[in-house]
């Protein structure tokens, strides 16, 4: 069958390459010369000497933090597209591997992610959406992979001290209710685990996880240590026999899955794909999908590497994957400096230019006959090409193959035809977030526990309903930690929720609040609100406190340092308030259940930001009613 398939080839052979010459001129896409022979030597690509590493698959990371806040509040069927293109097989970027962040309450990049446990006697594992996005995934893709990491943890856990690892037996057990809650309450099979990311990791903690994971019949989840760089995990290793028997993978993964927050807050448009505007439905498929694709649509875990895989001489990479079934698949890449720079250590500068590259193909797959043939071309626009198929290639009868490689190009080269490039019907166009916006919070049984669009910052704001309140107030949006926790980043030491368009400069914001805590509590609205993630500590604006001393104060940024104005009013804890910021130029009012409580006070920076609600310190209070209208 091999002889004829061979023989066929060689008689199509200069038809095949006429037709993919006219294609590729027609597609300005680079001429695939199968008989050219590269002076140099060739790549050779071999199993007869066996196969290298197992290929544990391609993977991104929900999480690290809150980078799909904004996906779960998308109208159908936009949210499913977007979630089509990166887990549908043979479509988009295909994943393999999906990581979620265990959240832990606390900061840990783009906001914060809830924990299954606020408190110690505390369990719920519907907070949050990761559980909803792995069952998404799985949908898709019932053989993806799952894993856990922790970020952030809940304050409890440290017993008064910043550090996960101070009763290793709470940390451990904590982690495992998170796997366990995930298949009794969603039925998710977690494959694997993290410890602390990009943190540091504790020895002995690792083996306690280790032996609790057995002890509670989860033998099956293996463990990924340490989620940063290979140093000094990979050390300690090799010098402790136990702790490598327990380590079954030295981790690292691309972050993030999609970029579903507000663009303006760190490391905006950083996914795979960008989904940040739920109330238009627009969204873009990046590059970054079309990258995936060309190593997920044409392997699967549990392939193998060949030993014969390495960098061209003139620049770039080439691996090649087996199914030990026949089937290869071989990815050539020639990025530049330029277009690597997403990588964490960066990388040394280095040059890629034009060559032809050779490939000849021995052992097991000599007799192969003919490769579909998959392009990539990053650069000017008018020059860019994302994942097209081209003509399939013919092999020559020695096996061989040449390839004319610029700069900035990928191919995969595979005996699959499962190949597809995915698409849908353009999304609505962007627009900007509705310049009048209200939440009454009035939802019953809500599917997700945080209000659309709210991007916490610092703590957490979920629907809360009180059972004693018959009356307006029965459901409100409830900031829900008392305890500060133990943080990945520099959390504020105020809780805080940012929504609304970043450019937004005059506005009214109106809200209904409720101080929960005597005497010491107090809560904020806010406009203007410049910073987020990482950097919400040093967050300017305009805030309008009240506290439960019987005091308001107006401040110039989160942290209470640039005080613009201070007085007494009729305010106490347990009792229901309506503020009303308004900002417009320079200056500000505010108003105290309708009626003025300060006015004309002069604000010069920043010019423009989010709208903001939040608490004086980590502390139980509620906000209902919420209203921002922005001028346009």
């Amino acid at each position: 069958m091999a002889e004829r398939l061979l023989q066929a080839s060689r008689q199509r052979r200069v038809k095949a390459m006429t037709a993919a010459a006219g294609s590729a001129r027609q597609a300005a896409v680079p001429l695939l010369l199968c008989a050219l022979l590269a002076p140099g030597g060739a790549y050779v690509l071999d199993d007869s000497d066996g196969l290298g590493r197992e290929f544990d698959g391609i993977g991104a990371v929900s999480g690290g933090g809150a980078t799909s806040r904004l996906l779960v509040n998308y109208p159908e069927p936009y949210r499913s597209q977007i979630l089509d293109y990166l887990f549908k097989p043979n479509f988009g970027a295909s994943l393999h591997i999906l990581k979620v962040e265990i959240g832990g309450d606390g900061q840990t990049t783009d906001g914060t992610e809830p924990s299954h446990m606020h408190y110690a006697l505390d369990e719920d594992y519907f907070r949050g959406y990761e559980w909803w996005l792995m069952k998404e995934a799985k949908k898709r893709n019932s053989n993806i992979t799952l894993m856990g990491l922790p970020w952030s943890f809940p304050g409890w856990l440290g017993k008064g001290f910043n550090w996960p690892y101070v009763n290793r037996q709470l940390t451990a057990y904590y982690v495992v209710t998170w796997i366990v809650g995930a298949k009794h309450y969603h039925d998710l099979d977690i494959d694997y685990i993290g410890i602390w990311n990009e943190r540091s990791f504790d020895v002995n903690y690792i083996k306690v996880l280790r032996r609790m994971l057995n002890y509670q019949g989860l033998q099956q989840v293996k463990i990924i240590a340490s989620d940063n760089l290979w140093e000094p995990i990979s050390a300690s290793m090799l010098h402790d026999p136990e702790l490598l028997e327990v380590i079954d993978v030295i981790g690292t993964i691309a972050w993030n899955l999609v970029a579903s927050y507000y663009e303006q807050l760190p490391y905006g448009r950083c996914g795979l794909m960008t989904a940040q505007e739920p109330w238009s439905g627009h969204y873009a498929v990046e590059a970054p999908i079309w990258i995936s694709a060309h190593t997920t649509q044409f392997t699967q875990p549990g392939w193998y590497y060949l030993k014969t895989v390495g960098h061209l001489e003139k620049g770039g990479s080439y691996v090649a994957l087996t199914d030990g079934l026949g089937n290869l698949t071989i990815i050539i890449e020639t990025m530049s400096h330029k277009h690597s720079m997403c990588i964490r250590p960066f990388l040394p500068y280095f040059n890629v230019s034009q060559q032809f590259a050779t490939f000849v193909l021995k052992g097991s797959f000599s007799e192969i006959p003919e490769l579909q043939v998959w392009y990539t071309k990053l650069g000017k626009p008018s020059e860019r090409f994302l994942f097209k198929q081209l003509d399939s290639l013919w092999l020559n009868s020695g096996g061989s193959f040449t390839l004319e490689l610029q700069e900035d190009e990928l191919f995969t080269l595979t005996t699959l035809t499962t190949g597809r490039k995915g698409n849908y019907p353009l999304p609505p166009k962007s627009q900007p977030f509705p310049c009048v916006y209200n939440d009454d919070f009035n939802v019953d049984y809500p599917f997700f526990s945080e209000a659309p669009n709210f991007a916490d910052q610092t703590g957490v704001f979920e629907y809360f309903m009180n059972i004693e309140d018959p009356g307006e107030h029965r459901f409100t949006l409830r900031q829900v930690l008392n305890q500060r926790p133990i943080t990945w980043a520099a959390d504020a030491f105020n809780t805080i929720s940012v929504i609304g368009d970043y450019q937004w400069s005059n506005l009214t914001i109106k809200c209904d609040v409720y101080i929960e805590t005597p005497e010491k509590g107090g809560v904020f609205i806010a406009g203007r609100v410049n910073k987020g993630g990482i950097l919400i500590r040093s967050a300017r604006g305009v805030f309008f406190w009240i506290f439960a001393d019987g005091t308001y104060r107006v401040t110039g940024d989160l942290a209470g340092w640039t005080i613009y104005t201070v007085g007494h009013a009729d305010i106490t804890a347990k009792k229901w308030y309506t503020l009303t910021l308004t900002i417009k130029g320079g200056f500000s009012s505010g108003l105290l259940n309708g009626w003025p409580l300060w006015k004309n006070v002069s604000v010069t920076f920043p010019k423009h930001g989010w709208a903001a609600i939040g608490t004086h310190s980590f502390e139980f209070a509620q906000f209902d009613n919420f209203h921002v209208e922005a001028a346009h």
